[in-house]
């Protein structure tokens, strides 16, 4: 057995602060949402692409990532984006409008993308020893897990002291910490024989998940128009020449044999379920406590807290559940229990006692820790040593398109539910009823030289509107999650299964 290394629990930690950093800028604007919307005054679509280009972006490049880490070195990648990741960050805390705001976050995804399958893949080269390497994959998918659910929690408490820009500028000294941190305890790992970079993989890659999420996406708010059938049509053919591609290449960027097997699929599946139901619930969630409910940022912060410890909890006891009842059962269960969350909050909206919340927020919270952290220990279980980025590059991409499909899909639900249920009151003025329907956001910014009772009438409209889109747009969420559990059920092993008996090692 290989010498373990002195310095791999401080190596740990870095990995770990990494990941939380990343995974926190995925869901840290669901809270800053309305301060956005006040001073920049986006559209409704430039709202949902302030929230996932940094998604979009990140998914589209991780693939491409994972390999470059695999050629010239995982470690060195991990500082190199760390550091444009920190630097990125300034002008995103300082934007001074929509556009340019959506440009800073798709930088931000760009340098994320660097540090996710980086961290992932250094598992291997740092934890030589199996149980400990299960443990320290506990560790950092609870610190993911976390992450994702915390990201309305810190913003909360930034935007109650500082302005809205303040959740880009905490960036800058935590990834400072991880540069400190690593460089001296992080061991390089990379590919011994690795091949050139495809760049023709590269560019089908981004076409074609940038394509199809686009045209979901707008379709869904716009309706059908040409451009946006035109913008799914190269997508659609761009991933089919990607995976044809990648079956003809001494070196490709996915290794598509890895799809063959089961777990390794199942695994990836419960990766983007995971975080599809997480994400979606909390960023529409947290709009609908402060535009509906009326709380500030740190209050809303607070009331999604359950979600946050209890991601916590279940990714460090993740590994000993799974070692008892199996892969697959586990993962199933949790994403039942996100799904279940989801749809229990549907039917709850209305209720005014705090605790008929937590249940279903901690159901979402423990689900979402429970398969990430399966997913991620069987990725690696499933992948070839060196090629541990790639693979584990594939399995991030699931978590960003997650993250990303989450907040358009289950976006686009919300905005059309909640423009279709719209009942603007008589003697609106146009640009007010216009705003009103863009978002709830923007009809309370525009409603000020109304009547009283004018008004109080928009208003009810609004929450009306905005009440019903939310509990449709759980409701297809908990829908998804819930199949989403049968297939990684049928995918994954059971507890008398070994991974490696199934995918031939």
């Amino acid at each position: 057995m290989a010498e373990k290394d002195p310095r791999r629990w401080w190596a740990l930690s870095a990995m770990c602060l990494a990941i939380f950093l990343v995974a926190v800028d995925g869901t840290v604007l669901s809270l800053a949402t309305p301060s956005i919307v006040k001073d920049l005054q986006p559209t409704a679509s430039q709202v949902l692409w302030i929230g996932d280009i940094y998604s979009f972006v990140l998914a589209g490049l991780l693939i491409t990532m994972g390999n470059v880490g695999d050629k010239v070195g995982r470690k060195r990648l991990l500082l190199i984006g760390g550091t444009l990741f920190a630097l990125i960050s300034i002008p995103a805390a300082y934007a001074t409008s929509a556009e340019m705001l959506i440009a800073a976050r798709a930088l931000l995804g760009v340098a994320g993308a660097t540090l996710m399958p980086s961290t992932l893949a250094l598992m291997r080269s740092t934890f030589t020893d199996p149980n400990e390497r299960s443990f320290a994959i506990g560790v950092w998918s609870a610190m993911g897990a976390a992450g994702a659910a915390a990201g309305p929690l810190v913003g909360g408490a930034l935007l109650q002291y500082f302005w809205w820009g303040a959740v880009f500028l905490i960036n800058v000294p935590i990834m400072a910490l991880v540069l400190i941190i690593g460089l001296p305890t992080l061991r390089e790992s990379r590919d011994p024989n690795p091949g050139r970079l495809d760049i023709l993989s590269v560019a089908l890659s981004m076409a074609g998940i940038l394509g199809l999420v686009y045209a979901i996406k707008e379709t869904a708010i716009r309706g059908i128009e040409p451009g946006y059938l035109l913008a799914g049509l190269i997508g659609a053919v761009s991933l089919v020449w990607f995976i044809r591609r990648q079956r003809h290449l001494d070196h490709p960027l996915v290794d598509v044999r890895l799809f063959a097997s089961g777990p390794f699929t199942g695994a990836v599946l419960g990766m983007l379920l995971s975080v599809f139901g997480l994400a979606g619930a909390l960023f529409f969630f947290s709009q609908y406590l402060q535009f509906i409910r009326g709380l500030e940022p740190l209050q809303a912060g607070l009331f999604e807290l359950p979600a946050t410890l209890a991601a916590l909890v279940a990714s460090l006891l993740a590994g000993n559940v799974m070692r008892r009842f199996g892969r697959g059962p586990v993962t199933a269960v949790g994403l039942l229990a996100i799904g279940t969350g989801m749809a229990a909050i549907a039917f709850i909206l209305d209720s005014s006692v705090y605790l008929v919340f937590a249940v279903p927020l901690i159901l979402i919270g423990a689900g979402d820790g429970v398969a990430l952290t399966i997913a991620s220990d069987t990725v690696l279980a499933v992948a070839p040593k060196d090629r541990a980025g790639a693979a584990s590059a594939v399995s991030e991409t699931g978590y960003e398109l997650g993250t990303a499909l989450g907040i358009a899909l289950l976006g686009s639900v919300l905005t059309a539910v909640y423009q279709g249920a719209l009942k603007l009151p008589a003697g609106l003025p146009a640009d007010v009823g216009e705003a009103a329907n863009e978002s709830p956001g923007e009809a309370f910014e525009a409603m000020g030289g109304l009547s009283p009772e004018v008004s109080a009438a928009l208003t009810d409209a609004v929450e009306v509107a905005f009440t019903q889109a939310m509990q449709v747009t759980t409701w297809v969420g908990a829908a998804v999650l819930f199949a989403g559990a049968f297939v990684t059920w049928r995918l994954l092993p059971g507890r008398s299964e070994a991974v490696n008996e199934l995918v031939g090692h």
